[in-house]
Parts: C-alpha cells; structure tokens; sequence
C-alpha cells in the first residue's frame, strides 16, 4: 500500500465461553490491513464474525491474542478504560440500530460523542449535521425524525472527533432501497471528505458492489472457512 496502514490485523484470535461449558473459538485473522483513506467492503454473512471482528477493531473487545493495530497503537494492550479514550478519538462507529440517545437532541447526540473525545465543538457538530441535510433539525429528538434522518445523525455522530478510521456495521440494514442508497453515499462521501478510511461490513451485494475493495469475511476469518468445510 502507498500510503500508511490506518488498521493493521495479525494474528488476531477470539473465543468466547460456551452456555454448556467449554470453549467456541469464533475469530482467527492472519492479517487485514488498511490505508490512511481507503474503502474497503467486508461481505460477511451471518455466523462469519462480523460483530466480533468490528468489536475487536473498535477496542469493545480485547481479543485473546494477536495484534490490533489502530492508528499506530495497538489497542489490545490497552486497558479497557484506555482503549474507550481511543476509540473516541481515533474511531468513528456508524450501528446498524443507530444507537442514538433518545432523550438527547440531534444536536446533543453529536455533542456528546465529542465530550467522549475530549472536546466538545458545537459549530463543527452543527457543520456536520447541515452537511448531512438536517440542519433544520438541531433540536429534534430521534423518536421526531425519520428512520432516514437517524441514520444521518448517526453518521455525523461517527465523524465528530474527525476519527482516522470510521466502522460501519450494516449501515443500510434497516432502510428501503431509496434511503439506502443514499445513506451509502452520504458515509462513502463524508469519509472521502474527511480523509477517513472505511470499513464496511454487509452482506447486500448492491452495498458491496459500490467498492473497489471488497473482502470475503468468511475467507478472512479462518475459524469460520474452517466451519464451512466442516
């Protein structure tokens, strides 16, 4: 790659306790690497390591070994109250469910996840919310917009501490077609803007096919290419 890696992967292995007892190794990553500003699409299906993939990345969950490397540190030697300072700063998170604050204003939804970061910008997180069409809407509390206009105050959410790396976890998934299309271009432009790089997960081949660089989950994670030849 040309430019330097914003996430780097190696070796990376999680596994989880199991209801009955014993042990379900769900992850294992040799190596998955991102440039400063790339976009890259993962096609992941369920069952694949999806959301243990994106939690381990976002500094959620600390694998059980390998190396996590995020914007030059890796975070899984960090404790788990340092690496929620860093993924405020460092990491944008966009949720399938949004995850908004409901009894928080858009504009204070944007706020707050800059006091996570360290400092609050009340002229940027307004910026980011004209740029993303709700400018109208400042003071409007989720259950008051549309499904559409959360998952805009959602995305402006993910860029308000100007994150290197920016996760998308289904971001389409709970939109029509219409809306959906045009939340994908909204987070492939903003990131594109910003400089942040991207890393989507989806299993809507209209989503992945929007990438020049697209990863087959299933083939990543070694644990789940073992389960399907099982």
């Amino acid at each position: 790659m040309s430019s330097p890696a914003v996430l780097r992967l190696s070796d990376v292995k999680k596994g989880f306790a199991a209801p009955e007892g014993g042990r379900v190794d769900v992850l294992d990553v040799e190596r998955l690497e991102l440039a400063a500003g790339e976009q890259v699409a993962l096609r992941g299906s369920s069952g694949a390591g999806k959301t243990t993939l994106l939690h381990i990345v976002a500094g959620i969950v600390k694998p059980d070994s390998g190396v996590v490397e995020v914007a030059g540190s890796d975070i899984a030697q960090l404790s788990e109250a340092a690496r929620d300072r860093w993924r405020a700063k460092h990491i944008g998170y966009i949720y399938q469910s949004f995850h908004l604050l409901q009894g928080f204003s858009a504009l204070e939804n944007v706020a707050l996840a800059m006091k996570f970061g360290g400092a609050v910008d009340l002229a940027r997180a307004k910026e980011l919310l004209e740029q993303v069409g709700l400018g109208s809407r400042l003071d409007y509390k989720p259950r008051q917009l549309s499904i559409g206009q959360q998952q805009r105050v959602a995305v402006a959410r993910a860029l308000a501490n100007q994150p290197q790396l920016v996760l998308a976890d289904e971001p389409t998934g709970n939109l029509d077609r219409e809306h959906a299309d045009a939340a994908l271009e909204l987070i492939l432009s903003l990131c594109r803007s910003s400089g942040a790089a991207l890393l989507l997960v989806s299993h809507d081949e209209r989503v992945v096919a929007r990438f020049s660089r697209v990863i087959d989950l299933t083939a990543l994670n070694r644990r789940a290419a073992a389960g399907a030849r099982a």
